[in-house]
Parts: C-alpha cells; sequence; structure tokens
C-alpha cells in the first residue's frame, strides 16, 4: 500500500489514551482508612503524577527481576511459612495480592533526625524547607505503587526527598542506627513490588538528585544523579551528538553502566569502578549492585557509556497473517546478520488496542516493527533486505520511513502499547507474564501499568514456536491478552487482562502465566522455582553477602531472597 495513504490512517482522529486511563480504578486513592499525621513539608518538589514521560535512571539500574518473599519481621532466616493471626505470608512460592508485613512506630528522635537533615534554607525565598513529609497522601502513593499488582498492608512512615549524596548517607545511617527500614524510590514505574513498603519505614525519594554531574564527549561517557530520566538525559545530550540507549540492540542497562556510588547500610558511600570501560582490578561490585533493587545500597551516581546519534535511521512496519510468520521473519532477520537496532512484535489484539486507545486505523494483525541505523544509503540497503525477507514470510503493507517526525509517530504506537491495553478493560487487573532470569519466582503475580515490563525469555530459535504456542492458549480463553516482544532477542510479554473479583477470571489468568512461564523455562532449560534454577547454595551466597552489606537488614527488606534461605 501507499505509504502516504497508511499514514494518513495513522494519524487521522489520534488522541491520547490519558482520559481513559485517568477514570481506571487504579488511579484512584483510597481513603478508607486515613491515618492523621502532621504534615511537616513546606517544599518545591514536583507534583506526583501517574505516569512519566520519563525514567529515573536509578530504577533502570537496579531494575533486575525481583520475587517478593514477605517476611513477618525484617529477620535475615525465616520458617518456611509463618502464621500470624490466622494469616498465611511469607514463604516459597508466596503468590499473595495482599503483601504482608510487621510495623513498628518510627521512633521521635529518628524523625527529629531526619528533620534536620532534611531542612534547607532558602534565601530566595527567606523560608526553610523541609524536603520530608509525613501527609498520608503523599505517603499512599508512594506505599501503594500505581503500577504494582501487588498491594502491601503498611505504607512508609515518612518520605525523605533527600538533595545530595551526603544527605543520603546521613539518613541511611540514622535509619540503621535506629534500625529502621529503608525503600528506595525511583521513577515508580516497577511493576512487581519493589517498591512496597511491608513494615513501614522510610521512604527515600531520589527525584531531587537530577543533576548531570560531567559529560565527557571524548570518552563518550555521562555522569549523572539517580533521579534524572532517560529521556530528559537525551536531550540534554542531542546538542552534542550523544544519545544514551535503552533498546536490545546496544545490549541491556546491565552493558551500559560502567559504575556506581552506593550508599551501603551503615552510612559509608563506595564507588565500584573507574571510569575505564575494562578493568580486571577487584571484585565487579557494579554488577553485584545493578538489579539488587536497593537491598545492598542506594545508588547516587551512575556513569554510563553513551553511543552517537546514527547518522541515518530507517525505521520501517509490515503485517502478517499469523504470529509466527513474523516471529520467524524477525529470527531470519537477525541471522542474516542485518545490523538492526530494534525488532519489536505486537499482535493483532495489541492493535486493536491501539486503534480503540488512540482513535487509529492500523491493520489488526500480528505487526513487526524494525529500526536500521548507519549510513544513509546503508539502512535503506538493510530495509529493502528485510522487506524481501518479510515477503518470503506472507509478509504484506510494508512501509518505511525517514522524515523524524513520521518515525516518532511510528515508534509511539509502541510505546502507547501497554497503556492501551489497559484502556480495552478499564476496570480490570492485569497479570504479566515474568522473565525467567535468576532472581524470579515465576507463581508470583504481577502487573503491567508501565514502560517497564518483565519478559518470558528463550533462546531465538525457540520463540517463534513458544509465541505460536502461547498464542493458542491466549485465542482460545475468554480473556483479553495482548502480546508485545522484543522479537530482536528472544523474549515477549503478555498482559493478561482480569476481573480482580471475579474468581474463574483469577484461576484462568493463573493458568495462562503458569502455562508461558513453564514452557518458556522447559526451553530456556532452566527449573521452574529459584532455588532449584541456582541451587541453595547460590542462594546463600547472595545472603551471606546480604547478610555483610546489611547486618540489620534495613535495606529494603523482604525482597529478593527468599526468607526460608538460611546459613
Amino acid at each position: 500500500m501507499s505509504y502516504s495513504s497508511w499514514f494518513s490512517r495513522l494519524r487521522s482522529c489520534s488522541r491520547t489514551i490519558n482520559a481513559s486511563l485517568r477514570s481506571h480504578p487504579r488511579f484512584k486513592t483510597n481513603h478508607s482508612n486515613p491515618i492523621t499525621t502532621t504534615d511537616v513539608v513546606t517544599s518545591s518538589r514536583p507534583i506526583l503524577s501517574w505516569s512519566s514521560s520519563l525514567l529515573p535512571l536509578a530504577l533502570a539500574v537496579s531494575a533486575g527481576s525481583l520475587a517478593i518473599h514477605v517476611q513477618t519481621n525484617p529477620s535475615l532466616c525465616d520458617s518456611l511459612d509463618v502464621d500470624v493471626g490466622g494469616v498465611r505470608v511469607g514463604g516459597k512460592g508466596s503468590t499473595e495480592y495482599l503483601v504482608k508485613g510487621s510495623h513498628k512506630d518510627i521512633p521521635k528522635e529518628l524523625l527529629d533526625e531526619l528533620k534536620a537533615i532534611c531542612q534547607k534554607w532558602v534565601m530566595t525565598l527567606l523560608v526553610i524547607q523541609d524536603n520530608m513529609t509525613m501527609d498520608y497522601e503523599e505517603r499512599y502513593i508512594h506505599g501503594k505503587p500505581l503500577n504494582s499488582f501487588h498491594r502491601s498492608v503498611n505504607i512508609p512512615d515518612v518520605l525523605v526527598f533527600p538533595r545530595s549524596e551526603e544527605e543520603v548517607s546521613k539518613i541511611v545511617k540514622s535509619c540503621n542506627t535506629h534500625k529502621v527500614p529503608i525503600v528506595p524510590y525511583g521513577g515508580a514505574t516497577s511493576v512487581e513490588g519493589h517498591t512496597l513498603s511491608p513494615h513501614g519505614g522510610v521512604c527515600i525519594d531520589m527525584s531531587l538528585m537530577k543533576r548531570v554531574k560531567a559529560l565527557h564527549v571524548e570518552d563518550m561517557d555521562v555522569v549523572v544523579e539517580p533521579g534524572i530520566g532517560w529521556q530528559e538525559l537525551n536531550e540534554y545530550l542531542e546538542p552534542y551528538g550523544l544519545f544514551f540507549p535503552l533498546d536490545p540492540g546496544y545490549g541491556t542497562m546491565r552493558e551500559n553502566v560502567i559504575n556506581l556510588k552506593v550508599v551501603l547500610a551503615n552510612g559509608d558511600v563506595v564507588k565500584t569502578g573507574s571510569r575505564a570501560r575494562k578493568s580486571a582490578a577487584g571484585y565487579d561490585l557494579t554488577r553485584l549492585v545493578i538489579g539488587s533493587e536497593g537491598t545492598l545500597g542506594v545508588i547516587t551516581e551512575v556513569t554510563l557509556k553513551l553511543q552517537k546519534i546514527p547518522q541515518h535511521s530507517v525505521v520501517a512496519m509490515c503485517n502478517f497473517p499469523t504470529i509466527k510468520d513474523a516471529a520467524d521473519v524477525a529470527i531470519a532477520t537477525m541471522l542474516s546478520g542485518i545490523q538492526v537496532s530494534r525488532v519489536e512484535l505486537l499482535d493483532e489484539v495489541q492493535i486493536k488496542a491501539i486503534n480503540f486507545a488512540n482513535g487509529k486505523n492500523l491493520p489488526e494483525a500480528p505487526t513487526l516493527m524494525f529500526e536500521f541505523i548507519g549510513t544513509e544509503a546503508y539502512s535503506r540497503e538493510q530495509a529493502l533486505i528485510v522487506q524481501r525477507i518479510a515477503s518470503e514470510h506472507r509478509g504484506s503493507d510494508f512501509v518505511f520511513a525517514e522524515d523524524p517526525e513520521t518515525k516518532k509517530e511510528l515508534w509511539k504506537i509502541r510505546k502507547e502499547a501497554l497503556w492501551s491495553g489497559f484502556a480495552m478493560a478499564p476496570n480490570y487487573e492485569a497479570m504479566a507474564t515474568v522473565r525467567t532470569t535468576p532472581n524470579v519466582n515465576p507463581k508470583r503475580r504481577t502487573a503491567i501499568a508501565s514502560l517497564r515490563t518483565q519478559d518470558v525469555c528463550v533462546p531465538l530459535s525457540n520463540l517463534a514456536e513458544l509465541i505460536s504456542r502461547t498464542k493458542e492458549l491466549l485465542d482460545a480463553s475468554p480473556l483479553i491478552c495482548p502480546i508485545v516482544a522484543h522479537a530482536g532477542d528472544g523474549n515477549f510479554h503478555t498482559i493478561i487482562l482480569f476481573d480482580p473479583n471475579n474468581d474463574e477470571h483469577w484461576r484462568e489468568a493463573e493458568r495462562l502465566n503458569h502455562f508461558m512461564v513453564s514452557t518458556a523455562l522447559t526451553m530456556a532449560g532452566k527449573m521452574k522455582y529459584l532455588e532449584e534454577e541456582l541451587g541453595i547454595e547460590a542462594l546463600m551466597t547472595m545472603k551471606r553477602i546480604k547478610t555483610t552489606l546489611d547486618p540489620n537488614n534495613i535495606m529494603n527488606p523482604g525482597k529478593l531472597i527468599p526468607p526460608h534461605v538460611c546459613f
């Protein structure tokens, strides 16, 4: 089809999905049990919002997988199952919607110390600014993340908004002295309950620490504070011809972090490495902290690898009669040696959701999206090669774009995919399939409400088979289940939309999730449970590291390591 007619359909009647989402019950605060507290904040902090176009780097850096195994107290060794007042909590394989935990009142001495740390004299306003609050509204938003399917019985007792590494160190040291739990808080895009506060305590919101501390153009790296957003950073870098990628074609976040500065549980500040791209000196502390989800420390500085903005890029889209055809083309493209920076797959249910939420008129068929980078001639050549590959697998309506605004409009389809899914069923919850990497319990229930999701991962050669088998199952289900895949690196995720008040929906969502994850684990050669996958010895080693660095277990307690692991 002609590109002009196709693109006119894309742009016509475009509208935002915000109106649909704002009416979603997920974005409404429950005031059924408010707590009377004293508001001690008079700051000019940014207004908290349910959506953001920015992904704070602290969250992205530590966005490894997480298994929530709730503890009845912040101890480092718990029994397999604990019963408190007749309620079963924690234990291996816990999939509870409501995350339970113990709670102790915050000592007045600690509150006084935190207030002293967070106070700042603002000369221009002639006022004392307290970047600390006990306001119920703000604590509720931080303690019951809008993006997370999990909910916690407790919320943070106090929120603090440090402005410097020194303040973070003092806050953490004070909390450690009083043995009060800490939960670091980034961009609130977590979908797995990373920022829940099951034991109350202090939530450290890093949003005020968003400076670019140093840019080394010739070395192609940048030093930033953790509160800066991905898009915000790239706007800063654009005049220098550089950008920070978060796309599979450039590797994961882990590969793009050079070093970190981290505040440990005792308040010490540790730098995990130098700016050298390669070093064999000492333990790799950077990789240890990445993915620890705040259980080992609070990130206060990140040094990132940068990339040159490509000289030229081409974005292409193509439709297919079946999702297997689309997956086969993605695999064939990667095996051909073509330097494609992005390959994304959306099934017809996801395209239908995008049309519904945004007033578009895209062909409702399995769709592949590509991005090719390089010189102008090279990018076009690669696009034509992929067009030929697509035609051999029954591909149709192959279109490509080179104009910057047109390319942005095309990628907007992918960026809005998950929110569009919610618009199809605004009163439903969502369960996400989970990543089959070492730190995940694949049985847990998870919600998707952001661009940061957990994926089912398999070797690239198994992607088409897994997606095909999954699609057959989803099509036979009464639930709405869009599929989106990072097809270039062998992983995909499914939003399973269901009525949380319907027991049959619950069971069906669990059945679908169990099938996808167990099938992916079989194909990936991995075992079903974290302990079986890694072995108890590996978990005990992790526990020893946690105990050594955080003997009082104040750093995001109850996360990552199953509570039954002892040594």
